[in-house]
Protein backbone atom coordinates (compact mmCIF):
# COMPACT_ATOMS: atom_id res chain seq x y z
CA UNK A 1 0.00 0.00 0.00
CA UNK A 2 1.09 3.58 0.47
CA UNK A 3 2.97 3.09 3.68
CA UNK A 4 5.25 0.86 1.39
CA UNK A 5 5.46 3.40 -1.36
CA UNK A 6 6.39 5.94 0.90
CA UNK A 7 9.49 3.66 2.27
CA UNK A 8 10.51 3.17 -0.95
CA UNK A 9 10.44 7.15 -1.89
CA UNK A 10 12.41 8.04 1.49
CA UNK A 11 15.31 6.00 0.64
CA UNK A 12 15.29 5.94 -3.66
CA UNK A 13 18.19 7.71 -4.78
CA UNK A 14 16.89 7.52 -8.16
CA UNK A 15 13.17 8.06 -8.63
CA UNK A 16 12.28 11.32 -10.42
CA UNK A 17 8.98 11.18 -10.94
CA UNK A 18 6.01 9.36 -9.17
CA UNK A 19 2.39 8.71 -10.90
CA UNK A 20 0.04 7.89 -7.94
CA UNK A 21 -3.23 9.32 -9.28
CA UNK A 22 -6.31 7.18 -8.77
CA UNK A 23 -4.40 4.59 -5.94
CA UNK A 24 -6.85 5.23 -2.70
CA UNK A 25 -3.85 6.47 -0.64
CA UNK A 26 -6.40 7.70 1.61
CA UNK A 27 -8.65 4.71 1.51
CA UNK A 28 -11.32 5.98 -0.38
CA UNK A 29 -12.17 4.49 -3.99
CA UNK A 30 -12.87 6.73 -7.60
CA UNK A 31 -16.60 6.75 -6.40
CA UNK A 32 -16.14 7.81 -2.88
CA UNK A 33 -17.15 4.86 -1.14
CA UNK A 34 -14.56 3.39 1.54
CA UNK A 35 -12.97 4.38 5.26
CA UNK A 36 -10.78 7.66 5.03
CA UNK A 37 -7.13 6.88 6.27
CA UNK A 38 -4.58 9.70 6.82
CA UNK A 39 -2.04 6.88 7.48
CA UNK A 40 -0.75 6.68 3.69
CA UNK A 41 -0.52 10.72 2.61
CA UNK A 42 1.07 10.49 6.05
CA UNK A 43 3.82 8.32 5.30
CA UNK A 44 4.17 9.75 1.78
CA UNK A 45 4.52 13.43 3.60
CA UNK A 46 7.30 12.19 5.81
CA UNK A 47 8.81 10.61 2.75
CA UNK A 48 8.84 13.64 0.87
CA UNK A 49 10.78 15.23 3.89
CA UNK A 50 13.57 13.28 3.00
CA UNK A 51 14.05 12.14 -0.77
CA UNK A 52 16.01 14.47 -2.69
CA UNK A 53 15.54 13.37 -6.39
CA UNK A 54 12.16 13.26 -6.53
CA UNK A 55 10.77 16.25 -9.10
CA UNK A 56 7.68 15.11 -10.12
CA UNK A 57 4.60 14.04 -8.13
CA UNK A 58 0.67 13.10 -9.31
CA UNK A 59 -1.83 12.44 -6.46
CA UNK A 60 -4.93 13.63 -8.19
CA UNK A 61 -7.83 11.85 -7.49
CA UNK A 62 -7.04 10.49 -4.29
CA UNK A 63 -9.98 12.53 -1.68
CA UNK A 64 -6.51 13.51 -0.09
CA UNK A 65 -9.00 15.69 2.29
CA UNK A 66 -11.70 12.54 2.72
CA UNK A 67 -14.19 13.57 0.55
CA UNK A 68 -15.14 12.49 -2.61
CA UNK A 69 -18.59 13.52 -5.10
CA UNK A 70 -19.96 14.94 -1.69
CA UNK A 71 -19.19 11.49 0.16
CA UNK A 72 -16.90 11.42 3.55
CA UNK A 73 -16.04 13.91 6.12
CA UNK A 74 -13.42 16.30 5.62
CA UNK A 75 -10.44 16.05 7.02
CA UNK A 76 -7.48 18.12 6.27
CA UNK A 77 -4.67 16.32 8.13
CA UNK A 78 -3.20 14.54 4.89
CA UNK A 79 -2.94 17.34 2.99
CA UNK A 80 -1.66 19.51 5.87
CA UNK A 81 0.93 16.91 6.31
CA UNK A 82 2.08 17.43 2.84
CA UNK A 83 2.14 21.18 2.92
CA UNK A 84 4.90 20.71 5.57
CA UNK A 85 6.33 18.31 3.45
CA UNK A 86 6.51 20.80 0.74
CA UNK A 87 8.54 23.28 3.34
CA UNK A 88 11.81 21.45 3.50
CA UNK A 89 11.77 19.31 0.29
CA UNK A 90 13.64 21.91 -1.92
CA UNK A 91 13.94 19.27 -5.00
CA UNK A 92 9.97 18.92 -6.23
CA UNK A 93 8.70 20.90 -8.55
CA UNK A 94 5.79 19.73 -9.76
CA UNK A 95 2.87 18.52 -7.78
CA UNK A 96 -0.12 17.66 -9.39
CA UNK A 97 -3.44 17.10 -7.30
CA UNK A 98 -6.38 17.66 -10.12
CA UNK A 99 -9.53 16.51 -9.53
CA UNK A 100 -9.72 13.80 -12.15
CA UNK A 101 -13.45 13.30 -12.59
CA UNK A 102 -15.70 12.44 -15.66
CA UNK A 103 -16.34 15.79 -16.04
CA UNK A 104 -13.17 16.93 -15.59
CA UNK A 105 -11.47 14.25 -18.28
CA UNK A 106 -14.87 15.25 -20.98
CA UNK A 107 -14.11 19.13 -20.74
CA UNK A 108 -10.11 18.50 -21.69
CA UNK A 109 -11.24 16.57 -24.73
CA UNK A 110 -13.36 19.27 -26.10
CA UNK A 111 -10.65 21.72 -25.15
Amino acid sequence: GAAEIAEYVSGSGVLKTLNLSQNQLCGVDFMGRGTYSVVGITALAEALKVNGVLTSLNLSDNALCGVKFGRGSYDASGIQALAEALKVNGVLKTLTLLPTTSATRARRRSA
